[in-house]
This record gives C-alpha cells, structure tokens and sequence, in this order.
C-alpha cells in the first residue's frame, strides 16, 4: 500500500469527524458552486458538478444546501460567487511536503492564515515549485468494499475499470481507491457504476510522485498536528502530503 493510499486511509476518518463539525459541509458547497460556475448549473452536461453533488449527498449535506449552491453557481439566484484558487507550498516535520489548496474570496486574508498556522506547527512557507514539482495531478475515485452486503474484491475494481484508464487500485482499509489520469476519472467514474457498483467520491488531486516516510510516532503527530491546522481554515480545500506514515504508527496515533 503506498504511502498516498495511507494517507487517503487517515484523511477518509478525518473526513468523517469533519462532516460533525459541518466543516466538510461548507468545503463541499464550495466545490459546487465553483462546479456550477464553471460548467453550468446542469449536472447531467457538468461532470464536474454531478461528482460534486454526489459527493455532498454522500456526506449528508441537505439537499436544500446543494440545490441553493447550485442556483448561486450557476448565476440563477442573483447572488455572485467569485472564489480564486490559490496554492501554498510547505515544508512540514522530517522534510514532508505540503501542497496547500485554498479557494477564497480575499487572498490577503488566505495567505496570513495559511502563513501563521505553518509557522505556529513547525511548518516552514517554501519557495514557489520547490514542493509542487513533487506532485503530479490524478484522477481518484473511491468505493466501498462492501456493496449492499455485497464483498467488492481487488480483480472486480480492476475488470471494470482497467479498460477506462485505471492506473493503479490501493486498499484503503473499508474502500478502494482507483487511480487514473485527471481526464478519465469520469470515464473510470462511469466504469463503476455501469459495473453495478457505487462510488463514494470522484476527484482530481494532487498526488506525490516520491513518498517521505515517516516512521516514529512522535514526528507523525507532528506531521498529522500541521495537517489538521491548516485543513482547518475556512479557506483551505485540500492539503495534499508527501508523508508515508506506516498504518502501525497510525494506529499507535489513535
């Protein structure tokens, strides 16, 4: 299991914690609304906008809550949505890596932020391509194991999405994760469900081509610490990490 894979394992519980707080929630409509933006408020001709709905369904945000993201994307409400994305770069604890993703309405206010919980956790702003040559972007779609009762095995996910471009399958604990280039995870997305299976989520992300590992415990709270601050800000959507924690050390964590 590579060191992404763990890291999707941690952030898929984080996500669930998360969603409690009703901070996912507000990530999620922003998608959306970028989504609608971009693409138009039309989930059946947005791909774009369809994963992301279905991503917010699946985190039980209220259906009233996507139909008004939706409106404000798309222009139909009078109301204007004018987010910019912006990336930080970051060197963490034992050299990890940060990439920083932040869709805000004020820059100043992002660039502080980020800049002040990097520094406060033992984090260091670094120089612009000096972190983001590590990472390439992919496409990542997960689904669960279990289906209905139904046991999804490695060879299923990898039948019926090898042909749509699947690159690579990691085992996330309770999920599969299918890696494949940015342009065809809608087509692996289609894949899956024309299998007859369900998929979680269905992303572009940024993915490390190089693993850091991070095998004492001390130094992985310190690496997780720094993660959860910055992913706590409003204006942060991802942090993406070079960090290869061991699942012995996760679970020593917990």
């Amino acid at each position: 299991m590579s060191g992404h894979s763990k890291w999707a394992t941690t952030k898929h519980k984080k996500a669930a914690i998360d969603a409690k707080r009703g901070k996912l929630f507000a990530k999620l409509i922003k998608v959306i609304e970028i989504a609608a933006k971009q693409g138009g408020p039309d989930p059946s001709g947005n791909p774009a906008l369809f994963d992301a709905i279905q991503k917010a369904k699946k985190q039980s945000v209220p259906n009233d809550n996507i139909d008004r993201a939706v409106k404000r994307g798309g222009g139909l409400s009078g109301d204007a949505v004018d987010y910019t994305t912006i990336m930080y770069e970051v060197y963490g604890p034992a050299g990890v890596a940060l990439l920083v993703e932040c869709l805000t309405d004020n820059k100043n206010r992002a660039a502080m932020e980020v800049r002040t919980a990097v520094t406060r956790n033992g984090g260091t702003m670094a120089d612009p391509g000096s972190v983001s040559r590590l990472f390439g972007r992919k496409g990542i779609v997960v689904l669960a194991k279990d289906q209905e009762g139904r046991e999804v095995d490695e060879d299923t996910v990898l039948e019926a999405t090898l042909d749509a471009g699947a690159e690579e399958v990691n085992d996330l604990d309770e999920q599969w994760q299918v890696i494949s280039d940015p342009s065809d995870v809608v087509a692996v997305r289609t894949a899956i469900q024309e299998a007859g299976l369900d998929y979680e989520s269905a992303d572009v992300e940024f993915v490390a081509s190089m693993d850091i590992p991070v095998a004492d415990a001390e130094t992985a709270a310190k690496v997780i610490r720094l993660v959860d601050v910055i992913d706590d800000l409003d204006d942060v959507q991802n942090v993406f990490s070079n960090a290869d924690i061991p699942a012995e050390v996760l679970e020593e964590l917990e």
